[in-house]
């Protein structure tokens, strides 16, 4: 068993230091914005520190999952960070939803100090990380990937090796563009059912029965029309900083983004309009509001 070290026990980081512990790893964790679940993993078993070198220098896998780039790099930078207490070899891989600039940057970083850097991007939701069922969208260098493989497996169903460091977060942002858009426009059109006095259902039965039917259709009509918006757990301030992020990726690429202009507009006002902490899903609402003016 390696030793382990895990930032950030949100919802999903919370889920996956359960299940590690589930497996018999022993854990090395840190405080971030909340103590609850640190406490909750210590009382399982866990080490808590007080800095993040102090979890690097206790781990052969750093392992984090923030909630923005910017987080990221809070807690690998500095005399406290997570660099300046690499052990020799050891393998850093980050969980959350990064710009792959900053990735291939801290990669570059880390590989001064004697470690390896790698992207390792999340599918699915905390309850399938507490099962240990997560997709993992892994890049890096593929010999240490091969060498926390068995730690991955723990917590994957589907663990995938993209390529270069960075191909994981790329993906991941095109993905969630995609998804967005596609609950955007959804969200939208049972909006605009009602403007038209159709009734959502038979929007959704029409449509659902061609090639437009998708997951990410099914998820809005939850919420939409059986008013579950747990089907799509997604809030609409991180639908936001994804669907931004993958504007800026575009942005450093020197392409201009055509199609996500409006999606991230739309999320950005419902965020701005004190919506943030809803779910995707109730995007139904906000365009049903602006469309009554």
């Amino acid at each position: 068993m390696s030793d382990i070290g895990f930032i950030g026990l949100g919802l999903m980081g919370d889920a996956m230091v359960q299940c590690l512990q589930k497996c018999g790893h022993a854990l090395t964790v840190v405080a971030n914005t909340s103590r609850t679940n640190v406490e909750a993993a210590v009382a399982r078993g866990a080490t808590e520190v007080g800095t993040a070198r102090e979890v690097a220098a206790a781990s052969d896998i750093v392992m984090l999952c923030m909630g923005t780039s910017a987080q990221v790099e809070s807690r690998m930078n500095g005399p406290e960070g997570v660099i300046a207490g690499l052990r020799p070899g050891a393998v850093v891989i980050d969980f959350g939803t990064s710009l792959p600039a900053s990735t291939r940057a801290l990669g570059e970083a880390v590989a001064a100090a004697g470690g390896t850097y790698l992207d390792g991007p999340l599918g699915r939701t905390p309850a399938h990380a507490l099962d240990g069922n997560l997709n993992i969208m892994c890049s890096g260098d593929k010999a240490a990937f091969e060498k926390i493989k068995p730690v991955l497996a723990d917590l994957g169903e589907n663990v995938f090796h993209l390529g270069a460091l960075g191909s994981g977060h790329t993906i991941k942002l095109i993905n969630n563009f995609m998804g967005m858009t596609v609950a955007n426009a959804m969200a939208e059109a049972f909006a605009m059912a009602d403007v038209q006095g159709v009734d959502r259902k038979a929007l959704y039965d029409v449509m659902s029965a061609g090639p437009l039917h998708s997951g990410m259709m099914d998820f809005v009509k939850g919420y939409g029309v059986d008013g579950d918006p747990a089907q799509l757990a997604f809030a609409i301030k991180n639908a936001a900083k994804d669907v931004g992020y993958y504007a800026q990726m575009a942005k450093d690429a020197d392409v201009a983004t055509i199609m996500s202009r409006s999606t991230l507009e739309a999320l950005e006002s419902a965020r701005d309009d004190g919506r943030g902490d809803d779910m995707v899903s109730q995007m139904v609402d906000f365009y049903a509001d602006r469309f009554k003016g």
